[in-house]
């Protein structure tokens, strides 16, 4: 893919990582894209640090270098730490992550592969692991992540090198 926008964010930083991108062009569309944001970080009914978890699979599946670079400060304070968030690679079976954090990365997985596909060993464990409001919960926060960082990476003009590891806080990415 090419190194060269397709389009560019408005030209004025805001501080919002979401309205500062392309988004940003549509500013009727992107206020609700925000808030939808918002409610699923402030809404779920699965912890914060759960959510980064599933929302940096959805980055490494997508190969969305600025959603990889990325980590809320809610998260971080629900005690992920860079060390678990690494964890997230390939391989997370075997990584010291607990197993439900496993469990949701196998919900992303195959949320983001073949939704229809998941295994029947992996439907009993999440089953036995999560609520169902809980993995609907799950199911709205991958839905956000993945149509926000497929744009971000449709869009173009996507760094060839990894960025920095970046905190955002809630409270700014979602005003």
């Amino acid at each position: 893919m090419s190194a060269k926008p397709r389009a560019t964010g408005p030209g004025t930083q805001t501080g919002n990582v979401i309205r500062d991108s392309a988004m940003g062009l549509i500013p009727e569309t992107v206020d609700e894209i925000i808030a939808l944001n918002g409610h699923v970080w402030r809404d779920s009914l699965v912890p914060p640090s759960l959510l980064e978890i599933i929302r940096l699979r959805n980055a490494r599946t997508v190969n969305c270098v600025f959603c990889k670079s990325v980590r809320y400060d809610v998260a971080r304070r629900d005690g992920l730490s860079e060390d678990r968030a690494e964890m997230v690679a390939d391989g997370y079976e075997d990584s010291a992550l607990a197993p439900r954090e496993k469990a949701a990365l196998a919900l992303a997985d195959a949320y983001l592969n073949f939704p229809a596909g998941m295994a029947p060993d992996g439907a009993a464990r999440l089953s036995c692991t999560f609520q169902p409001a809980e993995i609907a919960s799950m199911l709205v926060a991958l839905m956000t992540f993945n149509f926000t960082s497929r744009m971000a990476v449709s869009i173009g003009g996507m760094p060839e090198e990894p960025l920095p590891i970046t905190e955002v806080s809630l409270a700014i990415s979602t005003s």
